[in-house]
């Protein structure tokens, strides 16, 4: 038999010792089970994928609704200045105290604002209560103001105000309502010889309205004033970007302010009013043409009620006089006699285009209400002790047809630590900015002047060091803030541009006094080092001229009247 026929007999005697039910040989009885299992694993028991089944048009269609602005911040309340505990404290005391400060300011009231926070039973919460002597608030704006995003009377006005949007105390009420479950407490008296109302409300989120828990008259022995308290998670902390920091600035940027401020311990401190003086009542001011867009102003012709584009143009914006109007129509050839409601697009791109093509005076500035150089000065005294005090403050310019003016004021020297670099105080509308201090605006102005020329020391890219302050106020009917918290101003060139020159002339200022103080410095230690001498020189005079005792003691005194006198 040959080789392949022994093979296939072999083969088959194995294949029928299989079906007879032999038992393998102890060599393959010794094979690993687990190898065993995977090999006879059945492919059926491999995990079938599942089918994904896709959404139809109308499946998609019946999910989309509407997102209220409430739920919208409710999900980003980090936009608003909410991040985190220590920042919503300080985020909810500084909207409650703009709103105080523009109420009672536009009311012709001397501000007296008191905060107090006060720890909670319940561990890593606070009630804060931010009360003022304003003219209160009528009885049904309340739940608006409070409970209510985006409700106010300070947006569609070109006016200057701390106030912007209409979201800042109504966030806090709902940050407090999402951390604690409990409702913003408010209570608003307008005159002596009406009752206080008293509210709790909540913020219905998917809706953005108000829900009032409660609603009564109570007794409050004050003639007029507002008192909010809101119950929120909370950390405090001393130090900077504090609530303390906070109330300090507050106070050197408007010195009319009377605070009171009581700590979680129950610590009271009072920053007291420097001036009685009110800020100039500012006047609100139309927009300017220079600083509308092609789409508001379709927008604006479209709503307005003039029945020619001349009279358009002169009564819906600042600085157009009716010649100035027809100088507009004429460049953009169209008649002045259009009706404005049926300008065609093209029509209205080329009066936007003959708009930046015509020169139109600046807008008014009476909408402003700067510091002024001598309350910056005031303010500063109060609450730095230093050797030299400065303020400048700029002739009004304008951004994007918005007219805005530029303060800056220093404080070198005395209790100012001498190590380190100087310490920038930025506001805007006399409203202190903490944080983001790398985003805005006047921080990179501050940072690209060359302070080196102005005696003193600076490393490339970095602020100047030294025992110094710096102050910079812009105010503005509209601050182009870089996001809804309100921490920095964007970068405008035309801003950058009057920051860094108010800085050049407060540094050519304190160059003056830095350089007088070091010729002084260096005089002073001539003179001590020449005094130090003249004992000796006297000796010797005395042994060469065989002088006496008395004789050298007048030569002592007048040697040092000649040096007093040629320093002088």
């Amino acid at each position: 038999m040959g080789k392949a026929s022994k093979k296939r007999a072999k083969s088959k005697t194995k294949t029928a010792g299989k079906a007879a039910g032999k038992k393998p040989s102890a060599s393959k009885q010794t094979r690993p089970k687990a190898a065993k299992k995977a090999t006879s694993k059945p492919v059926e028991d491999a995990p079938k994928k599942k089918l994904v089944r896709h959404s139809t048009a109308e499946e998609m269609a019946q999910r989309q609704r509407e997102i209220s602005v409430a739920e919208f911040f409710t999900k980003n309340r980090h936009l608003l200045g909410f991040d985190n505990p220590r920042k919503a404290l300080l985020t909810t005391i500084k909207e409650g105290v703009d709103n105080s400060l523009d109420a009672c300011e536009e009311a012709g009231i001397l501000p007296e604002v008191k905060v107090a926070i006060a720890p909670s039973k319940e561990e890593d919460r606070f009630r804060v209560t931010i009360e003022d002597n304003g003219p209160g608030i009528l009885k049904k704006q309340i739940p608006k103001i409070f409970a209510k995003l985006l409700y106010g009377s300070k947006f569609h006005r070109l006016k200057m105000s701390r106030g912007q949007q209409g979201i800042g105390i109504s966030a806090a009420g709902m940050y407090g309502q999402l951390t604690t479950g409990k409702p913003v407490s408010i209570t608003s008296k307008t005159s002596r010889s009406k009752p206080a109302h008293h509210y709790k409300l909540e913020i219905d989120t998917k809706k953005n309205e108000p829900r009032i828990i409660a609603d009564e008259t109570v007794e409050w022995p004050v003639q007029r004033g507002t008192k909010v308290e809101i119950e929120l998670e909370a950390k405090f902390q001393k130090g900077r970007q504090s609530v303390e920091e906070y109330l300090e600035q507050t106070a050197i940027a408007n010195p009319h302010v009377s605070l009171q401020f009581v700590t979680p311990n129950g610590d009271a401190k009072t920053y007291k009013r420097a001036s009685k003086e009110l800020p100039a009542q500012t006047r609100e001011i139309k927009p300017h043409p220079y600083g509308v867009e092609l789409g508001v102003l379709i927008k604006m012709l479209h709503d307005t009620k003039a029945r020619t584009l001349q009279s358009f143009l002169h009564s819906e914006f600042s600085r157009v006089s009716s010649r100035v109007a027809k100088r507009i129509c004429e460049t953009a050839k169209v008649s002045e006699r259009s009706r404005p409601t049926r300008i065609a697009r093209q029509e209205a791109d080329n009066l936007f285009k003959a708009i930046n093509q015509t020169k139109i005076m600046n807008p008014r500035t009476d909408c402003l209400s700067p510091i002024g150089e001598t309350l910056i000065l005031t303010g500063l005294k109060k609450q730095i002790e230093a050797d030299f005090y400065t303020s400048v403050t700029r002739p009004p310019a304008v951004y994007r047809g918005n007219p805005f003016q530029i303060e800056a004021g220093l404080a070198y020297g005395g209790s100012l630590p001498a190590e380190g670099l100087a310490r920038v105080l930025r506001y805007a509308n006399r409203v202190p900015l903490l944080y983001q201090k790398s985003a805005c605006a006047m921080t990179r102005s501050v940072l690209n002047t060359a302070w080196r020329k102005y005696a003193l020391s600076q490393s490339a890219g970095a602020l100047p060091s030294g025992p110094l302050v710096i102050v910079v106020h812009m105010a503005s009917v509209w601050v182009p803030f870089t996001s809804e918290s309100k921490e920095a101003v964007a970068h405008y060139p035309e801003i950058i541009k009057e920051v860094r020159l108010a800085l050049q002339e407060c540094g050519r200022r304190l160059a003056v006094f830095i350089r007088r103080r070091r010729k002084v410095a260096d005089s002073q230690r001539k003179k001590d080092y020449i005094q130090q001498y003249i004992p000796h020189i006297a000796i010797a005079l005395r042994e060469m001229l065989e002088l006496s005792e008395r004789q050298e003691t007048t030569m002592v005194k007048q040697l040092t009247d000649v040096l007093e006198r040629s320093r002088s």
